[in-house]
């Protein structure tokens, strides 16, 4: 349970707000506040408690899908460092 509470502070202190469409509640999903600019779309993440795991999903100019899943917030929080969400 500390696992995923570290997952949504960090989720909070880089830019992401939750979002309220998950039911079963295995699933928090967080979106950034702002769109990225170069294609107007939110970043989005999902924290799961099933897999103690968060993936953060975006998109690319040309409408490709990417994803990077972490394990612990400290690896995500790194790497959203290097690639801040709006």
């Amino acid at each position: 349970m500390e696992k995923l509470q570290d997952f949504q502070v960090a989720a909070r202190g880089e830019g992401f707000i939750e979002v309220k469409d998950n039911e079963d509640g295995s699933v928090a999903w967080f979106r950034n506040a702002l769109p990225d600019p170069d294609t107007n779309v939110h970043k989005r993440l999902c924290i799961d408690s099933l897999t103690s795991s968060a993936t953060v999903y975006w998109e690319t100019t040309g409408a490709k899908l990417n994803s990077k899943t972490f394990r612990t917030a400290s690896s995500m929080r790194a790497w959203l460092s290097f690639n801040p969400v709006g």
